[in-house]
């Protein structure tokens, strides 16, 4: 059996990697890594397959900074190349990037069958161009691998009970990664302090408006007056944060590090804060109360278990989910799997081979 596995951002190549060392134990199935080039930036992409022992992508197609359409466009132009080419069994696609649709259009239009990881979650807004890719990726795959029984619910009431693919609760692959990869943590090259809060800011919604990034940035210094914070930023973003004027208390901007340097950071801060979809459910497999810095998030399931507050870019609202934070939280709930979520998806995709 032949794989196609497209990727082109983070948590792609985080979960990328949980796949590739369940299919490293299988002779008889080959893959073929697919590196669309969407994260460009040495310490958003090179850095992750050095450390964490992804195979060298077989394709690198270099596709980067553009709108989405020229970029979407280029994408699938050139994953249909690839797909002529290697003709594969199968072509997986991750969670909800631009790279994930014009992997799942490429392959639809050439009848190859598409297994999407990470499907059915639903944000109910649809300005995110997030919430775009994995509505359109989800409608057009063979298999849809879901994290979540509300993953699956979701899709369930949009009739896909009722269509030509299958629908399945697999487990979430992140867990497997963070299971594995915890045990490999590396230390940052920063002094950090014996309590701080780890924070990320990534998402257009946020950066792109100068009146939310300013709200958020309120509420980080104050919130930093009582315990340090630690913000990995893309220097893009960094530029506009010094446009802001805010004075910064404790609060520790540094360049984007790798993942086993996240891992060592969530393993001990005491809290998170991010717009992130992945850290959200990070900051729960490492047992972190999380604070989301967006008006709505996917992992819902970590809402109502009160593991994570949605506080948009409201300064109040920011500080006050910080002051009342619960530290007796019992996160030995399971949520998203047992950790083997890649022998699930592998096991199905020989069996429907």
């Amino acid at each position: 059996m032949k794989l196609v596995t497209i990727i082109g951002a983070r948590p792609q190549f985080i979960k990328a990697a949980a796949l590739s060392r369940e299919i490293a134990k299988h002779d008889k199935v080959e893959e073929i890594i697919v590196h669309t080039g969407q994260h460009f930036d040495a310490n958003m992409s090179d850095i992750f397959f050095e450390q964490m022992d992804i195979p060298k992508p077989h394709y690198n197609l270099n596709i980067n900074g553009l709108g989405h359409g020229a970029m979407t466009g280029q994408m699938l132009e050139k994953i249909e190349r690839v797909l002529i080419k290697e003709n594969p069994d199968w072509v997986v696609v991750y969670g909800d990037t631009n790279s994930t649709i014009a992997g799942a259009l490429a392959a639809t239009k050439l009848h190859k069958k598409v297994a999407h990881i990470e499907a059915g979650l639903r944000s109910f807004n649809m300005k995110m161009p997030e919430e775009v890719n994995r509505i359109l990726t989800d409608r057009i795959s063979n298999i849809l691998f879901c994290p979540t029984d509300t993953a699956v619910k979701n899709l369930i009431n949009e009739g896909y009970g009722n269509m030509d693919c299958k629908v399945m609760n697999s487990g979430d692959i992140m867990l497997d990664a963070a299971l594995f990869y915890s045990k490999k943590e590396q230390k940052p090259n920063i002094d950090l302090p014996n309590e701080f809060i780890l924070a990320t800011i990534h998402r257009a919604e946020n950066t792109d408006d100068l009146d939310r990034l300013h709200l958020i940035f309120d509420a980080l210094n104050e919130i930093s007056k009582q315990i340090p914070i630690i913000l990995p930023l893309h220097p893009r973003t960094k530029k506009i944060v010094q446009q802001l004027n805010v004075n910064l208390i404790n609060l520790t901007i540094i360049d984007p590090v790798g993942y086993l340097e996240m891992v060592y950071m969530l393993n001990r801060c005491n809290l998170v804060m991010t717009d992130s979809g992945g850290l959200q459910k990070e900051a729960f497999f490492f047992k972190k109360p999380c604070i989301t810095l967006r008006d709505e998030t996917e992992w819902v399931e970590l809402v109502e278990s009160g593991f994570n507050k949605v506080v948009g870019a409201d300064t109040t609202k920011i500080i006050d989910a910080f002051k009342f934070q619960n530290n007796d939280m019992n996160f030995n709930v399971n949520l998203y799997g047992n950790g083997n979520t890649a022998e699930i998806i592998l096991g199905e995709l020989q069996k429907n081979n």
